[in-house]
């Protein structure tokens, strides 16, 4: 059974601020990562910092769900790898 009760909206860097302390979701390019703050490049072009859980190993792609914690900045709860290419 799917849990629809709190969907996460799909951002980019320029919808993030509009999301502030709500779920979402969306795919980056990793750039760095940082002692447990990943920067990583959203799908317009801009950069997002990446906070809380991040796998050890990281591909290239990485989707992330969590909460929009202000300009750029997510807070993770799920982070899946998506390879290397995408």
């Amino acid at each position: 059974r799917m849990d629809i009760s709190s969907p996460a909206a799909f951002v980019n860097a320029e919808l993030l601020k509009m999301y502030t302390g709500r779920r979402v979701r969306t795919v980056v390019k990793v750039l760095q990562n940082d002692g447990g703050i990943l920067t990583g490049q959203s799908p317009d072009g801009h950069q997002i910092s990446v906070k809380g859980l991040t796998p050890s190993k990281l591909s290239q792609y990485v989707e992330v769900i969590g909460v929009a914690d202000g300009n750029q900045s997510i807070r993770a709860d799920i982070c899946t790898n998506f390879g290397d290419t995408f």
